[in-house]
Parts: structure tokens; sequence; C-alpha cells
């Protein structure tokens, strides 16, 4: 295994990050260092829950502590590609069409109830998740290093939702769920409904790659990556599941278990770190078949537990 020079700082830096989220969100500890693993995996985030629990602000306090820039769009039924993308506008004083950039071109795009836009909206962002660019009027723009989508969506059941595609879910990294505070957090929050304080960043823009990097770096043994492997194999013969999990799938679940190793002060995975993120990275990924018995979440516990016997 090789040396990780990194390390201190890096832990200097994740801890100096979560604290400043936690000055916002109270209470959630789980939600707030999985979007910080999401980050550090240079992934996209999908959090889904009812309204009110904190979901944008989990999103904005992220973009205000890391010193990136964040644009939200609200999706609504009636939202367009270009609203998202930008569009070409005639100028007549150069005779010509000038691009104007749309709020995609951002460090973090908050997508604020992704789910309420039409799947013409929806798909504006499968390239830009997926490559980092965008391509309009024949001509593909970067986006800003680094680009991170993170997506609210309400519960399927509630009206004027559209279900996302397979393809989009697929580009998520986690699905999370915000859940209600703890007692203590909602007291606090009672007590003082209007505090809602500036957060200032504790990383630059140069720091997120930085720890993007020394995550790429965080060593994985073959035993590790063979347990995520047969994780993958067993969903695509379970009886359970209709779809299993894809490639692209098995490499986010690598990555994420990078991450939750450096954000613990650690330069190699541990199969702690592999099951730990086993639902998180997949649930949203594989389709139940109608004679499934219990969700998506349990059929992948039951998975997860299975091969760590299995593997020792």
């Amino acid at each position: 295994m090789a040396e990780f020079p990194d390390l201190d700082w890096c832990q200097q830096r994740l801890d100096a990050l979560r604290d400043n989220i936690h000055v916002l969100l109270k209470g959630q500890d789980e939600p707030v260092e999985l979007a910080i693993l999401c980050v550090m995996a240079a992934g996209h985030l999908l959090i889904e829950d009812v309204p009110g629990v904190g979901k944008t602000t989990l999103a904005t306090a992220l973009a205000q502590s890391s010193g990136l820039t964040c644009r939200r769009v609200q999706f609504t039924s009636d939202i367009l590609p270009s609203d998202i993308l930008g569009v070409s506008i005639y100028d007549p004083q150069k005779a010509n069409f000038v691009f104007h950039e749309g709020p995609i071109f951002t460090h973090i795009m908050l997508a604020d109830e992704i789910n309420r836009a039409e799947p013409r909206a929806q798909s504006a962002l499968l390239e830009a998740m997926l490559e980092r660019q965008v391509s309009v009027d024949g001509e593909t723009r970067p986006l800003p290093s680094p680009f991170i989508v993170i997506a609210t969506q309400n519960p399927l059941d509630f009206s004027g939702t559209f279900p996302l595609p397979d393809s989009q879910l697929d580009r998520f990294l986690f699905r999370i769920s915000m859940g209600y505070p703890d007692a203590q957090a909602e007291l606090a929050i009672l007590k003082s409904p209007t505090a809602k304080p500036t957060l200032e960043p504790v990383l630059r823009p140069g720091d997120v790659k930085r720890l993007q990097d020394a995550t790429a770096r965080v060593y994985a043994s073959d035993e590790i990556i063979e347990e995520i492997q047969a994780i993958a194999h067993a969903t695509r013969a379970h009886a359970s599941i209709a779809q299993g999990i894809s490639t692209r799938a098995m490499i986010d679940h690598l990555n994420a278990a990078r991450a939750r190793a450096l954000f613990h002060h650690r330069s190699m995975v541990l199969p702690d770190d592999v099951r730990a993120l086993t639902v998180h990275v997949h649930a949203h990924r594989i389709k139940l078949t109608a004679q499934a018995h219990g969700n998506a979440q349990d059929v992948l516990t039951e998975i997860s537990q299975r091969i760590a016997q299995t593997m020792g």
C-alpha cells in the first residue's frame, strides 16, 4: 500500500466541512456525511423526502461551506431544457447568435423538486451528469470543475410528480432521505425559527479537487473489489430483483467506499465501508419483481449480509 501524505490535511478539511454544515443542520449526521462523501467521490446526490425537512438547506450549506458556486433551479411542469442549459439569442450588433449560459454552468446545481418537471426537462441533465458537458446548438461546452448535481424530489405518491427515468437514476451516486431531526435539534429550531446564518466557506474550490484526488488514491484491496462484484452479481441472480446492478453502479460503490474510508481518517477501504453504503448506492438502481417480498432496502440488506458472511 502506497504512502498517503495528504491524510492529515484531509482530516482537518473534512472535519471542518462537517462541523460547518452542522451549524445549519443539527441532528442530521448521516445525511450530512453522505452529502460530503458524494462531493469527495465526484458523484451526484438525490434527496427524497417530504417537504420541509431540510433538503434544500443541506445542498445550500454544502455549497456555502465548500466555497463552490451554487445555482438553484426550481423544477416545474412548464420548465424547458433551455431554462437549464441556456439559449442562443441573436445579437443585431454582432449580426450573430450569442449563447447565454443557463444555471447549469456552476459547481453545484441544486435541482429542486426535480420530479415535478416533465421528462423532456429532466433529460437536459443526462449529458451533464455523466460527461460534465452540455451540447447546445451543435456545440459542446464544458461545465465547471467540479460539477455536482444535488436534486431533491418529493415522494412519488405526491400529486404532480413524474418518475425519473432509469438512465437518470443510475447517474446519482446516492439516494438518501433526510428524515426528521431528533427531538433536541427540533426544539432548537423551534426556539429560533428565523435564524438562518450564512455560512462562511471552510474550503476553496481547489481544496475540493484535492479531496477528490485524494479519495481516488485510497487503497482498495482485491478482496474489497471482489465483495463489491459479488454484491452486484447477487442482485442479477436474485429471485426478487428484475433488474440488477450495472457496472457503473459497481464503480460508484467502490468510489463511495474510498470516500467513506477517507472521511473516517483512513487511507484504505475496509469491508465496513462497502457494507455501510450498499443500500444508499444501489436501492434506487435496482428493480424488484412483482412477487418480491419487502422493498429494495430490505433485499439489498439481505444480500449484503449474506455476501459478508461468505467473504468472512
